[in-house]
């Protein structure tokens, strides 16, 4: 605000009574000290001067005529709805759509959502067993979960869900389709879905059950090869991987040769426990850093000294279903060279939501930020792409005839560890059919670990070193 000293006579004081309307209307501030301005203002005005109110940018300000069509249109739904509709409610519902307009994360939390959300990252609830987006105003499958009813139907990660029953999803928020799909245990539900690849809808029906996801799973494929499969990113999934790859260890005796991170159908989670598994394979270096328009949604998150399993090869297997945290992982050991990323293209949820409580029983869920890879790549939309692609593949193995070797010839002279090579040959085979020879892809990421291990020249000097 400023004086300006003119012989004119000052303005009516009903225009200076409209400005200071409109002024309070819009929330200004005045300057520094309000006193000082209130007091300069009416000085200004006792000494017939003329008197400049700076008013704020209408560009900034609430937008009057819209505002004037919402309320018109809330007295319009109050007046004529078919029912009689609660003020809480209409204003709940105008919430809801405010978000949901914003992106496909973002949502209003009344108290079963908070529920809801708690129970995601603890790793028990009740439903089918699958983390599902909204795409087209269909309801997509993220992934399913591994072992859940949903995962044993045979429900896959990018299947558009357009029934849930007899109901159709088609403008369904995504609050109201979870809703159909929890119940209780042992209830049936069908879905019907389109596939890509599938000429017309497919029915699956799925079995209802108390979903206990198991976030980290590990076991020995070969002698010296690991393989851990995180399911999804709960709180305590830094320290369960932590765990998992030191009892590996311990059951081998000796340092891994190599290890196989399975992130196939993740849906991500909780970003922390995404940066502490990073943090247990790299040794130094940023993991992820997030940038929004406040300075609390900037955030950047590096790695600790110490790299538990000291430099071992690891192959990261991703796939459409890998999203969010588990691309911030795959991503952080890609920028680093610590991981070879194998598989398919990842989902490309490359967004941080932030939940901000309104009063003790409601929040927000807001997305506040994108996330960056080490080295400033924003995966939105557009995912990890693999180091090596690998798609998905059944192998039968073709029939050929029997090849006569020297042990088949009758008299052969028998070889130094004939007999126990073949039974540790034997029992290597039963332990790994199971996992490996059905799945193309873990096969694949083995024998990349192995062809890694035949080429390395630590293991080089190890082989000399023993021959002299």
């Amino acid at each position: 605000m400023k004086r300006v000293r003119n012989t004119l006579h000052a303005f009516p004081l009903r225009s200076i009574a409209l400005a200071t309307c409109f002024a309070t209307a819009s929330g200004l501030a005045w300057a520094q000290d309000e006193d000082t301005a209130s007091e300069q203002l009416l000085e200004g005005i006792q000494n017939g001067e003329r008197v400049e109110i700076s008013l704020p940018d209408p560009e900034k300000q609430l937008p009057l005529e819209d505002l004037r069509k919402f309320t018109e249109v809330f007295s319009r739904i109050k007046d004529a709805y078919v029912e009689e509709v609660d003020d809480r409610q209409l204003l709940e519902s105008a919430i809801k759509g405010m978000l949901s307009d914003l992106d496909p994360h973002s949502t209003y939390l009344a108290p079963k959502d908070y529920e809801d959300l708690e129970e995601s990252t603890s790793g028990e609830f009740g439903g089918l067993g699958i983390e599902v987006g909204i795409e087209n105003g269909f309801v997509k499958v993220i992934a399913p979960i591994d072992d859940t009813p949903a995962d044993k139907a045979g429900v896959e990660a990018g299947d558009l869900i357009i029934k849930l029953d007899e109901k159709p999803v088609k403008g369904m928020s995504l609050e109201e389709a979870v809703k159909l799909m929890r119940g209780k245990p042992g209830t049936t539900l069908t879905l019907t879905i389109m596939r890509e690849g599938e000429t017309g809808p497919i029915e699956i029906k799925v079995e209802r059950d108390i979903i206990k996801v198991t976030s980290v799973k590990s076991r020995m494929l070969e002698n010296g090869y690991g393989y851990v499969r995180i399911t999804q990113f709960q709180a305590d999934t830094g320290s369960q991987f932590r765990d998992a790859l030191g009892k590996l260890e311990d059951q081998l005796g000796q340092d891994l040769d190599g290890l196989i991170i399975d992130l196939r159908n993740n849906p991500g989670g909780v970003l922390q426990a995404a940066v502490e598994s990073a943090d247990v394979l790299l040794d130094e270096g940023l993991i992820v850093y997030t940038e929004g328009r406040i300075q609390s949604s900037r955030l950047r998150f590096s790695a600790r000294a110490g790299d538990v399993i000291e430099g071992t090869p690891i192959v990261v297997l991703i796939n459409g279903g890998s999203a969010s945290a588990s691309e911030i992982l795959a991503g952080a050991l890609q920028d680093h060279e610590r991981a070879v990323i194998m598989g398919t293209q990842s989902f490309g949820k490359g967004s941080v939501q932030t939940v901000i409580p309104l009063d003790e029983t409601h929040a927000i869920k807001m997305t506040t930020a994108r996330y960056y890879t080490p080295n400033g790549r924003s995966i939105q939309a557009t995912g990890v792409k693999p180091d090596i692609e690998v798609r998905p593949a059944e192998l039968t193995e073709l029939d050929s005839k029997p090849f006569f070797t020297e042990a088949d010839l009758s008299g052969h002279l028998e070889g130094k560890n004939e007999k126990q090579q073949d039974s540790s040959n034997a029992q290597a085979e039963d332990e790994t059919t199971s996992l490996v020879n059905k799945d193309y892809q873990l096969r694949s990421a083995l024998n990349l670990l192995k062809g890694i291990r035949i080429l390395s020249p630590q293991d080089k000097g190890k082989a000399e070193g023993s021959s002299q």
